[in-house]
């Protein structure tokens, strides 16, 4: 065990050499970031292809085309500076896509779902702040757009959804199914 890690921690020094830019745990954050970023909507896309959902796939299509269509309108018509100094900060187009895929997944297929897509994309947001790419502003607004998107156009799916019930004196876990 102790030789894996000398072997595994050699491995990444040697490699960290040679990329010319010292590691930041920054890095690691931002990276892991734009990976989620991509597998939010992908599993979203994957769970209407397991579901055969046609109807689910086309309520993506549509909450994604107005999700991104109205982000890079904003970037592009706000001259927003991002933290590093770059351009076209105001929305994040990451957390916009991000939290798109997750109230899709949420609302179409219900909370089991939805919750750890929305803890996902929450962690896509703060990668982005962590690595200076967004200002707070810039990640609350795309996430507001991208649920926006997919709340307008995502209906439930016509299979069992899981939602939590609370009321006067009660809570529980509603079971649901559409015929």
């Amino acid at each position: 065990m102790f030789n894996c890690r000398l072997s595994l921690c050699a491995f990444l020094l040697l490699l960290s050499s040679l990329m010319g830019t010292p590691a930041r745990a920054g890095d690691a954050i931002e990276a892991a970031g734009d990976a989620i970023q991509i597998a939010l909507p992908v599993t979203a896309a994957g769970m209407t292809l397991y579901h055969r959902d046609l109807t689910g796939a086309l309520q993506l299509v549509e909450s994604a085309a107005l999700s991104t269509g109205t982000t890079y309108l904003l970037k592009y018509t706000v001259d927003a500076t991002r933290p590093n100094g770059s351009k076209h900060s105001f929305p994040s187009g990451h957390s916009s896509i991000s939290f798109m895929s997750a109230e899709f997944m949420r609302k179409r297929y219900g909370w089991e779902y939805g919750l750890p897509a929305y803890a996902l994309a929450s962690f896509v947001a703060y990668s982005r702040v962590e690595a200076d790419q967004h200002y707070a502003r810039d990640v609350v607004a795309g996430a507001a757009i991208g649920i926006v998107s997919s709340y307008i156009f995502t209906r439930p799916y016509a299979g069992v959804t899981v939602q939590p019930a609370v009321g006067a004196g009660y809570y529980g876990v509603k079971l649901s199914r559409l015929w």
